[in-house]
């Protein structure tokens, strides 16, 4: 499953591979002009250390010029001394520019033969070369770099990092609070339709500031829809509810027939319908707040209101289970699930069972079920199959629809499936929160 980033996770990550280039920019090239510094540094330490050797060892009889390079040799520099010389080896072409660079200090070395090659392939800090003398001697040397430049470069980088850490936790900060009203608009953006008009104050940045305040303008058009949409349904379920109370109250002077009872179902039918869809057309905007209540007293007294009617409905389930549900909206979805199973079944069972992190309402009938493409398909609104069940269903279809809204808003499922025994079952899953599961 892939993971998203949070908008300032991936501002932070912007920033800090921004940072980390120009670190590791900046930090080559000033590695760059420091090495040509060194080495421009270093040929006239040389150059110098030559002159001054050639000098005295020029100066000094054949036989005492062996002792007086051993004195002259340094931590960084050997000298030493020999009557004759083979030829010298070819230059290394790496070395040329530091070659130039003795001789631009020290022109007098120019007619001396200077070479120089490394000592190891590949090797550097380690530098060997010879110069002829006066009188055809020659004056060997070698050249070792200060075994500390490595450290001394990584010592540096660690002190050039600390501003950047501190860049990267001040800009971090920064961007977290230019972005809290983005934060306060997404919870926000929940919220709506679920609840009050909850208006978001405008701050940040001129696009924030802009993008809230329409977004606080949306929620005033939606909540008034909603608002309007809510009195408009009200009104006209008191309108039908009126005729047909009075239809009711007519048919008691009809004497008792076949078509009287008829007329009394159609009544029954219609004021299913009524109920359903004003049920249905009620929007997200529930008032209800989750209370905490007895599940096994809900469903218990559902089926016993069931049972009084002398419909065949049967419990299994614990006497008590307590959890913070809407109870009215919840109950009607039980006595939904239970209807649908005595309607198509003739017979309803219900079982309450609580899990480690869950508790499942179940709801089994003996009817024909419904195809397996199809078990998607009854839970939209006005969903009729008439082809897997009888055509004298009652309602519009919105019985599932009404379930499905009300476990949706309890944050469980509803899960339909055909039993292998034969008929379907309605499954309610509710999760019980951190505090209420079992370990």
């Amino acid at each position: 499953m892939r993971r998203h980033v949070s908008l300032v996770g991936q501002i932070f990550a912007i920033l800090l591979l921004t940072l980390t280039l120009e670190f590791a920019v900046g930090t080559l090239v000033y590695e760059r002009a420091n090495h040509l510094s060194l080495q421009d540094d270093e040929a006239r330490r040389l150059a110098e250390h030559l002159v001054i050797a050639r000098k005295l060892l020029t100066e000094q009889p054949p036989d005492e010029r062996h002792a007086l390079a051993l004195q002259l040799t340094t931590d960084r520099y050997d000298v030493h001394w020999t009557p004759s010389s083979p030829p010298p080896p070819p230059l290394a072409p790496g070395l040329e520019r530091m070659r130039r660079q003795i001789i631009t200090w020290e022109p007098t070395l120019e007619q001396s033969g200077l070479w120089l090659r490394l000592a190891s392939p590949g090797r550097v800090s380690e530098i060997n070369g010879g110069m002829r003398l006066a009188d055809g001697s020659w004056l060997y040397f070698g050249m070792r770099h200060s075994g500390g430049k490595w450290t001394f470069t990584i010592g540096r980088m660690g002190l050039a990092l600390i501003p950047v850490l501190a860049l990267l936790i001040v800009g971090g900060l920064m961007i977290r609070r230019t972005l809290a009203p983005l934060r306060d608009l997404t919870r926000a953006t929940e919220r709506i339709g679920l609840s009050d008009e909850v208006t978001v104050e405008e701050g940040g940045s001129n696009d924030v500031r802009n993008l809230i305040r329409a977004f606080n303008a949306m929620q005033k058009r939606i909540h008034r829809l909603i608002t309007e949409r809510t009195e408009t349904l009200a009104a006209v379920g008191h309108d039908l509810r009126t005729p047909l109370s009075r239809l009711r109250l007519r048919l008691e002077g009809l004497p008792e027939n076949e078509a009287r009872e008829a007329i009394e179902g159609d009544l029954a039918e219609m004021g299913e319908m009524v109920d359903s869809l004003l049920a249905f057309l009620g929007g997200e905007k529930n008032g209800e707040p989750p209370v905490r209540t007895d599940l096994a007293v809900l469903v218990a007294t559902v089926v016993d209101a069931f049972q009084d009617q002398g419909r065949p409905v049967d419990y299994c389930g614990p006497d008590h289970l307590e959890m913070s549900v809407r109870s009215l909206s919840l109950r009607r979805a039980v006595v939904n699930l239970v209807e649908n199973a005595l309607h198509y079944g003739g017979h309803a069972r219900v079982t309450l069972d609580r899990r480690e992190k869950e508790v499942l309402i179940r709801v089994d009938d003996d009817g024909p079920g419904i195809p397996r493409d199809k078990l998607e398909e009854v839970l939209k609104p006005f969903a009729r199959l008439d082809e897997a069940r009888q055509r004298n269903t009652r309602g519009l279809g919105l019985g599932l629809a009404i379930v499905a809204r009300a476990v949706e808003q309890e944050g469980g499922r509803l899960i339909l499936a055909n039993r292998p025994e034969g008929g379907l079952r309605a499954e309610i899953c509710l999760y019980l929160p951190a505090d209420q599961s079992r370990r």
